[in-house]
């Protein structure tokens, strides 16, 4: 079982799910370059201008770790990328996960994707003025949960312990990406798990990325926010085991 985190994040937001499968799998946990304990030396603008550069980096974990049938589990934008490496090469992955999965951010004709182009672009120029400041601002409406701060303060914190610059062009691979014609593509079952109220990923992007997958179950969560697996770790899991 891998597990790829989402923009502004590393490896320690699965510290509540690896428990539960440690038992039965081999989990394997990793920060995308630029994030955690990555190699920021490893980071090449070119390999990283599209998604395509992290999903060959988690094929490049499973061909080292010789992954044979695997459970990928993506969340956000980690979705995505595990969506592109299991269409990469289908024999490294038998089944995902997909976490508040949204092929593309940005409204286009009857798709919602919750962000109009001004809102994005919006959203990179306040990114590129203060990124700090950006990750205090943002960290409380990405996690939801405002009775609970201390979740938004350790995304907060993630958010500012992420290299800037490639946090910078990860921001915006991430928001400008378009992935909805590669979801048809895709030839292993998935899980799409949907929270209410998700700022980031609203309810129509998740329906889409469902209707989209040929073999895909759709759960709709009650946890609210975009990062259940931190905010409502408990039920995510129920949610992951019902499926496998």
């Amino acid at each position: 079982m891998l597990l790829a985190h989402g923009f502004g994040c590393d490896q320690s937001v699965w510290r509540y799910v690896v428990p539960a499968f440690e038992d039965r799998y081999r989990v394997v946990a990793f920060d995308h370059v630029g994030a955690g304990g990555s190699d920021l030396a490893a980071y090449d603008p070119v390999r990283y201008s599209s998604l395509d550069g992290y999903a060959a980096d988690v094929l490049e974990i499973c061909a080292a770790l010789d992954v044979r049938d695997g459970i990928l589990v993506g969340h956000s934008v980690g979705a995505m990328i595990a969506v592109l490496a299991a269409i990469a090469d289908p024999s490294r992955i038998d089944r995902l996960v997909l976490i508040g999965p949204s092929p593309c951010y940005v409204d286009d004709g009857d798709y919602l994707g919750g962000f109009t182009r001004q809102d994005v672009d919006d959203l990179l120029a306040a990114l590129d003025d203060n990124y700090l400041g950006w990750s205090s601002a943002m960290a409380p409406t990405i996690m939801g949960n405002p009775d609970r701060p201390e979740l938004s303060a350790e995304l907060t914190n993630s958010f500012c312990a992420t290299d800037p610059d490639i946090a910078r062009q990860f921001a915006r691979v991430t928001f400008l990406s378009d992935n909805r014609a590669d979801l048809p593509r895709l030839t292993r079952p998935a899980l799409v798990l949907q929270c209410a109220d998700d700022p980031i990923a609203p309810p129509a992007v998740g329906e889409h990325v469902h209707a989209a997958i040929p073999d895909s179950t759709f759960v709709a969560l009650r946890a609210t926010g975009h990062c259940p697996h931190l905010s409502a770790p408990a039920e995510t899991v129920a949610a992951i085991e019902a499926f496998l």
